[in-house]
């Protein structure tokens, strides 16, 4: 494997900041690819969307990166 494809398939915690006040604490912790720069998540009938920010801060296992809500979308039926 070379750096980039080590780079698409490395994990890193995410913490969802922002968005609705009822998104449970059990979502607002997510396992992520490093390359991904968005985490979209159901929640009732839409979906709550975080875009990275470049920002970290400690967790309770090492460093969370920060995903701060952009928008909700619409669950279609």
């Amino acid at each position: 494997m070379n750096s980039t494809e080590d780079l698409a398939n490395a994990m890193i915690d995410a913490t969802l900041e922002g968005g609705p006040t009822d998104l449970p604490e059990s979502l607002r912790v997510q396992r992520t690819t490093a390359t991904n720069s968005k985490i979209k998540v159901r929640h009732g009938s839409a979906y709550e969307h975080f875009e990275q920010t470049g920002e970290s801060k400690p967790g309770h296992e090492g460093m969370l990166h920060v995903y701060r809500w952009t928008m909700r979308t619409r669950v279609a039926e």
